[in-house]
């Protein structure tokens, strides 16, 4: 199967940014990347499946299966375009995401990419009061245009895992500079890393003038805290009681 592309239209640009949040540790990325496609009523207009995402499927709204999917989608904004690659899952082993970075950026090559922002999480043994938003990347200007990220990132992280991280390798081979926005949160797989999005989305915000109402996700957080409260100590209970050195240390896209 490979990757399956249905395209629903074709957007007419010529330039762009891709901004790109997919599921991993606290489902950083996705939040953030689901906020931005909803705020900019980004239009979708391609779907990708594959046999290299997870084998499960999801029960929609109707009550009927949907296979995991990806999608693109394009927005206007202040008279620039961009892209966002969100979905319910990315590639489940080494070889398939780089398959998957490559197919991304040869998908899109001939609306001409500017740049790529991947968005992901890292994982800490507590959960933070206010989440630090790190930024890395393939090119030091590029970087430097995203006020309110640590750039001192070296000995915080370890590997930046798929595809947050290996679509920057792809890039760099492609001579597309790329940044990668890390916030941190709650290493556990049942948590939800909604401040860590929130921090992720003032950078984003601050850097390409979107004009987002952050105050709607700080009102989400809000609605959420005292649930996610209750729910993160029970998974502090149940985490493993060897203490890191540098609890920054482990990171999973």
């Amino acid at each position: 199967m490979g990757f399956n592309l249905q395209v629903l239209s074709k957007p007419n640009v010529k330039n762009h940014i891709l901004i790109i949040g997919l599921p991993g540790i606290g489902n950083v990325g996705k939040i953030a990347l689901d906020f931005l496609v909803e705020s900019l009523k980004a239009k979708k207009f391609a779907t990708i499946t594959s046999d290299s995402f997870p084998n499960s499927v999801f029960v929609n709204e109707k009550n009927l299966i949907d296979l995991p999917e990806v999608a693109l989608y394009h927005a206007k904004s202040k008279g620039k375009d961009y892209f966002f690659l969100g979905g319910d899952a990315q590639p489940v082993d080494e070889k398939s995401c780089f398959e998957f970075c490559n197919f991304i950026l040869d998908t899109i090559k001939s609306y001409g990419c500017n740049g790529v922002v991947t968005i992901g999480g890292i994982a800490l043994q507590k959960i933070p009061k206010l989440p630090k938003v790190y930024i890395t990347g393939t090119d030091k200007e590029f970087i430097k245009q995203f006020n309110g990220a640590l750039s001192n990132i070296y000995g915080v992280v370890g590997p930046i895992m798929g595809v947050s991280g290996i679509m920057l390798g792809i890039s760099k081979l492609k001579k597309i500079p790329s940044a990668c926005l890390l916030a941190q949160t709650f290493g556990h797989p049942a948590y939800i890393g909604v401040k860590g999005s929130r921090e992720v989305l003032k950078v984003i915000n601050s850097r390409f003038k979107f004009s987002l109402e952050i105050s709607r996700l700080s009102e989400e957080i809000e609605e959420l805290e005292e649930d996610l409260h209750m729910r993160a100590k029970k998974l502090t209970a149940e985490m493993p009681s060897g203490k890191s050195k540098n609890p920054e240390v482990s990171y999973f896209g």
